[in-house]
């Protein structure tokens, strides 16, 4: 084991001792969270805001993995540095803590933790309100987040992961092909290069680095498999416009006449300096190590799990794959990982010109690294090209695969491929999964919970304007229960709950146009679903550079989606009482309306809520045939009583929390009064 690199830095009074590969850590700011507000027997907790200074050896064998590494600068003793932005969450008295390490990954450089499980808001560290009902530190956890991606607007809100760039070793820039694609919900004259999921101006993208070259193509069609229309390079330019001016800007595509709503824009460019994306992966992995290696750590920890929404649980996927739950002293790093709405997919997280934030949408985003074989924990055959392999065969090389749970909305089924974590390829029958790994399909939500009561337009984005209302599911007490399932299970071998998704075997699974979904007056099914296919970037795509844009699409792996009882709602997953006592069927898909162009395509992340009729004659006027909810429950009191049992079922099984029996109940007398009034 080689020496330990320490330095003894001092900012604002804190000694920070750094370890390993945290080179240092400058503290910015230390504040006491909500005024010093005592978190039951963890008593008050303080806010540390901090950058983490790295570095590390690209010899190692556990740096190897990380595209561009040799192409980095490095320092005088021959390691390449970086840094992350940190906010952290810990008990002013450590010895009151649990012991444990929550590090969210951010989801494009946010914090939802705190909304999503304790029902905070974005109120400022001293306002009780942020911590919602302190759940999370009422059981002592210390609370990272550290950023990881490079691509995000320079906001304060941002946490960013600040790496170099690589070049040739002789010194000559690095050039290569970038993508970008984009599907608007109204006419923009000038679009950012840019993810636009990140905002209307988009993130840190690679500018073009030759606006004139004739490799910069400008395509639109009007859907993923439509054929590609190339526009004329007189008709559009890389421009922007400011203040009522046009102004040349490599960062920005306008296009005469304006991009329509609902149609599929593709820009193919070149660009040059690639940032060393993997350092991503890299940080999170040392940051943990040196928190539960270190003594002298900022916040010291025994045990260390993980928690990936949406992009981050795909990063989770990919951190595993890669082996990078490993660190250079070839300790493990995560004791456990939940992979929140990651469906299928691992993403653009090492790879040269690699755009982290890009996912995969059924009207954007799309045939990027995303949903890429291998799908399962455990080797699986390829069908098309015979290759065998798991997600996770490089940690169970590397001794250090941690405890894993998959959970999934029935939109990942719907939208991110989500059935090929648990059967074949081929789609015909179920896998086994490792003893390691658990997997929960939480049937009847969409990607993020929705508003309540719901609605079918967003206030804040058009982008979320839809044919049907919302689905408003919360997901908030599941999170709870596999917070304390997980942390059990790491720390006193208490075994969690046995996996339930839908299967192949129990006809739970089928094909999307087998799902027995009812005709229901004035609702319009999907047409489709997502999949993964086999993507070619090119010859050197295994080195992680990309040389074919857009990549040739071959044979797609059949996903499969839950089947669904007479009311439409999803079978074969763990239900909310919301699904087991239903007022209304909740899918995870819905349409875009037609305001925003496509009506007859899904929209992103968003599922459905389409309400009972409240009586049977109203059922029978508009031919509606799942029955009403007064031909259901003849009261409020009888509803209740059922919905109440069906949540003591489910803290009978460990996927909700005794202690939150009071609050689902009063979310269930919320969900009468609004589906009634």
């Amino acid at each position: 084991m080689r020496i330990w690199r320490c330095l003894t830095f001092l900012v604002l009074a804190l000694p920070a001792l750094c370890y390993a590969k945290v080179d240092r850590v400058e503290v910015i700011s230390r504040t006491e969270v909500a005024g010093g507000k005592n978190w039951g027997a963890m008593g008050a907790y303080e806010e540390i805001v901090a950058r983490v200074y790295f570095s590390v050896r690209p010899e190692n064998k556990h740096n190897r993995q990380i595209v561009d590494i040799d192409n980095a600068d490095k320092n005088k003793n021959g390691e390449v540095e970086f840094s992350s932005d940190l906010y952290m969450l810990r008990p002013k008295d450590p010895k009151r803590g649990n012991g444990a390490l929550l590090l969210e990954v951010p989801n494009r450089g946010g914090r939802g933790l705190l909304r999503v499980v304790d029902g905070g808001t974005t109120g400022g560290v001293s306002e009780e309100s942020s911590f919602g009902d302190g759940w999370l530190l009422k059981q002592g956890y210390t609370l990272a987040w550290l950023g990881w991606e490079w691509d995000l607007a320079p906001e304060p809100r941002n946490l960013r992961l600040y790496a170099p760039v690589a070049h040739e070793k002789d010194g000559k820039e690095i050039h290569g092909l970038v993508r970008t694609d984009f599907t608007l919900a109204e006419t923009r004259e000038d679009v950012p290069l840019g993810h636009i999921l990140l905002g209307p101006t988009g993130g840190q993208s690679y500018p073009v680095d030759d606006p004139k070259s004739s490799q910069s193509v400008l395509t639109v069609r009007s859907s993923p498999e439509g054929k590609r229309t190339v526009i004329p390079s007189s008709q559009w330019r890389f421009a922007h416009k400011v203040d009522g001016k046009e102004v040349d800007d490599p960062h920005y595509i306008r296009l005469n006449g304006g991009f329509h709503p609902g149609e599929i824009y593709e820009l193919v460019y070149t660009a040059k300096n690639p940032v060393v994306v993997g350092l991503g992966l890299a940080a999170v992995r040392d940051f943990v190590s040196y928190l539960k290696n270190s003594d002298q750590a900022i916040a010291p920890v025994q045990r260390a799990y993980a928690a990936g929404i949406s992009q981050t649980g795909r990063f989770l996927r990919h951190f595993i794959y890669q082996d990078f739950n490993i660190d250079e002293d070839n300790r493990q790093v995560l004791d456990g990982m939940l992979a929140h709405v990651a469906g299928a997919g691992r993403g653009s997280f090492n790879h040269r010109f690699a755009q982290p934030s890009r996912d995969a949408q059924p009207m954007s985003s799309i045939h990027f690294p995303t949903d890429l074989f291998p799908f399962t924990d455990l080797p699986e055959k390829d069908p098309d090209s015979s290759e065998r392999a798991g997600s996770l065969d490089a940690a169970t090389a590397s001794h250090s695969v941690p405890k894993i749970f998959y959970t999934n909305t029935s939109y990942e089924y719907w939208g991110r491929a989500a059935s090929l974590i648990h059967t074949s390829a081929d789609g015909r029958a179920d896998v086994k999964i490792p003893d390691s790994t658990r997997i929960y399909y939480l049937a009847g939500l969409q990607h993020f919970s929705g508003g309540f009561p719901p609605a079918k337009a967003s206030p804040t984005n058009v982008e979320y304007t839809a044919q049907q209302l919302q689905n408003p599911n919360p997901i908030r007490w599941f999170w709870r229960a596999f917070i304390t399932d997980m942390d059990e299970w790491v720390r006193d071998g208490k075994m969690p709950p046995a996996s339930v998704y839908p299967k192949v075997s129990d006809g739970t699974l089928s094909s999307f146009s087998q799902t027995n979904f009812p005709r229901i007056p004035g609702v319009n099914a999907p047409k489709d679903m997502s999949t993964a296919y086999h993507l070619d970037f090119g010859a050197t795509w295994t080195k992680g550079i990309v040389t074919k844009e857009p990549p040739a699409v071959g044979e797609a792996f059949t996903a499969l989606v839950p089947k669904s009882d007479a009311d439409g709602n999803d079978l074969g997953g763990v239900r909310l009482p919301e699904v087991q006592v239903p007022l209304a069927t909740y899918t995870g898909w819905n349409l875009r309306d037609a305001k925003i162009g496509a009506p007859d395509r899904r929209l992103s992340f968003l599922g459905s809520d389409i309400p009972f009729a409240k009586t049977a004659e109203r059922r029978k006027q508009t031919g509606d045939p799942r029955p009403s909810i007064a031909e259901r429950y003849p009261s409020g009191e009888d509803y209740i009583a059922k919905y109440t049992e069906a949540v003591k079922q489910l803290i009978k099984q460990r996927f909700v929390l005794a202690d939150d029996l009071p609050a689902m109940v009063e979310r269930g007398n919320q969900e009468w009064k609004e589906a009634t009034k």
